[in-house]
């Protein structure tokens, strides 16, 4: 049995998911779970790698979906209906989605009330849930902040009736991006405060994602203190965590290959055969610099230092310096490390949602003419 990878074997580009990795974060995941009394689920919007769900099935079995596409993934390749939420849903889709479904969260009241008589003509129990604000930023980076002032996300206490719609039975509430466990603490503590009133009336809690619980560092018994503490303070209410980038986390990287190296005003820049515009988005958008294995991350006074490079047309399509023990040669192999995680969906359908239909108008030959659809085996196909 193959112990180690032979990377003259793997495709360039290739990202690589190495599963005794994974399984290591799946244990440790576990471990909060069943130290805590919480339900945690996977959150495909940062994982949908079917392929790999027969490991992810090892310890657990349901998952947090986004679009219909994600439901319809959790219920038919990881074999459970879905913990569903969605910024917005649509008429056309809405009945598909309860049927992949065991809970939906609703993102507006408006949105509760427009689709209570779908929920109830259901042909199964689907449990609805109300996301919230606790209106508590705790995320650098306003593209990821839940809680930015103006977010469309959540309804703020000050915007709630007195009683919530007698259907709802959750409250969901999502404020973190790869947060440390002492904001976890902090926004249960912020949630509780705002909306505490509402508690008694439902039936189960769910604080989304951003738990970054399998990095180095982490403090896993703070979180499960504080998960503790709610359930004591709260013993009716079902707990529910839906941590993404966590499942993922250091399980694996994106090999490429140096095509060209090219010089400008002293820069030297790799050119490579991928993109962090196609292939490593958050890196531009976040923005953050990946660390490549063999090279010191900050740059090293008298080392050869490079640009990474990518090959789409973009300008801006770049990242660096790193230098490099020896200078790189066309040929040479770059492995960016921890390439999981928000890379593999970003380069699909992020969020299973689906791309826009293509169409052509030309009125001297037929008019209207649909040339393209996208449907969830487009999406399916890409992501196994």
């Amino acid at each position: 049995m193959q112990k180690e990878i032979d990377l003259s074997q793997v495709p360039s580009p290739c990202y690589v998911l190495e599963a005794k990795k994974l399984r290591a974060n799946l244990r440790l995941i576990r471990h909060v779970q069943d130290e805590s009394g919480a339900k945690i689920i996977l959150a495909f919007k940062a994982f949908a790698l079917w392929d790999a769900f027969p490991i992810i099935r090892e310890q657990f079995d349901s998952a947090t979906a986004s679009s219909l596409c994600e439901a319809r993934l959790a219920a038919e390749e990881l074999g459970s209906p879905a913990y569903t939420y969605a910024p917005v849903y649509s008429h056309k889709e809405i009945d598909q989605i309860l049927q992949c479904s065991k809970h939906i969260t609703f993102n507006s009241l408006a949105q509760v009330e427009r689709f209570t008589p779908n929920v109830m003509a259901a042909d199964h129990p689907v449990s609805v849930g109300l996301r919230v604000n606790p209106e508590l930023a705790q995320v650098d980076t306003d593209l990821y902040n839940p809680c930015v002032a103006g977010s469309r996300l959540g309804v703020r206490a000050c915007d709630l009736p007195a009683s919530l719609p007698s259907i709802v039975e959750g409250l969901h509430c999502h404020a973190l991006c790869e947060s440390s466990a002492e904001q976890s603490e902090n926004m249960i503590a912020a949630f509780e405060s705002r909306f505490g009133c509402y508690l008694k009336h439902v039936k189960w809690v769910n604080f989304g994602g951003g738990h970054l619980m399998t990095r180095q560092g982490y403090d896993t018994d703070r979180l499960i203190g504080a998960i503790k503490a709610f359930r004591s303070r709260h013993p009716h209410l079902q707990v529910i965590l839906e941590p993404g980038s966590a499942f993922a986390w250091q399980t694996g990287f994106l090999l490429s290959t140096v095509e060209d190296i090219v010089e400008n005003s002293g820069i030297k820049t790799a050119m490579l055969n991928v993109s962090f515009a196609c292939h490593m988005p958050d890196c531009l958008e976040m923005p953050y610099k990946p660390a490549i294995r063999g090279a010191h991350f900050d740059p090293v006074e008298g080392l050869p230092t490079y640009r990474m490079g990518g090959n789409s047309c973009l300008s801006g399509d770049y990242v660096g310096s790193w230098s490099f023990d020896a200078p790189l040669h066309v040929g040479d192999t770059i492995i960016f490390e921890d390439m999981i995680h928000y890379t593999t969906v970003k380069t699909t359908m992020f969020n299973g949602v689906s791309h826009p239909s293509i169409a052509i108008f030309d009125p001297e030959h037929g008019g209207l003419r649909v040339v393209r659809t996208f449907t969830y085996e487009d999406y399916r196909g890409r992501m196994g």
